[in-house]
């Protein structure tokens, strides 16, 4: 199995809701929601949806970096086996679960149910790294 299928899947997570936020910037910039000069001074200006959206991607840079750190570390090691593909997609999946619940009502607990599954998700890719790098 292969680690470049759940990487690819993240990154385009990732670059999807960067087009997401700005698709959701320009309309509210269009629809004058908000002044551009009040967003040029602080990103808390723009409307509550499109900081939801902002923030969701901005989430896309905490753990999913710890993801990519491990991805290039198993690839360089050679530790692409099947138990680190399968939480591989298992991270993946949590994103993508945590990415809808925050966009589509944002169900607190529901989120962090998926955060958590995809943090386990890592420490399990983190543990058969070690075991492989030390053994």
């Amino acid at each position: 199995m292969s680690l470049i299928a759940p990487l690819l899947v993240q990154i385009a997570l990732t670059l999807g809701l960067v087009g997401l936020v700005g698709v959701s910037r320009i309309g509210a910039l269009r629809r004058r929601e908000v002044p551009l000069a009040a967003v040029a001074a602080s990103n808390d200006a723009w409307p509550a949806p499109v900081r939801l959206i902002s923030n969701n991607y901005a989430n896309q840079f905490e753990t999913p970096v710890l993801f990519y750190v491990l991805v290039l570390l198993a690839l360089h090691l050679g530790a692409t086996g099947p138990g680190l593909a399968v939480t591989a997609w298992i991270f993946v999946a949590s994103r993508l679960a945590h990415s809808l619940i925050h966009l589509n009502g944002n169900n607190v607990r529901l989120r962090f149910n998926a955060f958590a599954v995809g943090t386990l998700a890592l420490l399990a890719m983190a543990v058969q790294l070690g075991f492989t790098a030390f053994s």
